[in-house]
């Protein structure tokens, strides 16, 4: 069974920085895309970053230059640094696998970053 689990959230001040890591088991990141999406109260879950099966990465436009996604398929790992986060960033980040070889796509149980002085 394909188990992802999020780590690295927290509370943070404008300004500041956060990794996020997803760690999966059961499987090997390298087959699937691997997505960060978040949920801030009261709003649709939103796409924040993708990594692709060979590496191409793609930003929603409001992280853009902030955040950085990447894999490390050894250690079955994806990480999302995040930097010059303000209250906006504040939400519950959820790590997502999705394959269409497989058909398959799981979730992560979500980590809440909150950002505030």
């Amino acid at each position: 069974q394909v188990q992802l689990v999020e780590s690295g959230g927290g509370l943070v001040q404008p300004g500041g920085s956060l990794r996020l890591s997803c760690a999966v088991s059961g499987s090997t990141t390298r087959f699937y895309a691997m997505n960060w999406y978040r949920q801030a109260p009261g709003k649709q879950r939103e796409l924040v970053s993708t990594i692709t099966s060979s590496g191409s990465t793609n930003y929603a436009d409001s992280v853009k230059g902030r955040f950085t996604i990447s894999r490390d398929n050894a250690k079955n790992t994806v990480h999302l640094q995040m930097s010059s986060l303000n209250s906006e960033d504040t939400a519950v980040y959820y790590c997502n696998a999705r394959s269409a070889v497989f058909g398959a796509e799981y979730w992560g149980q979500g980590t809440q970053v909150t950002v505030s002085s």
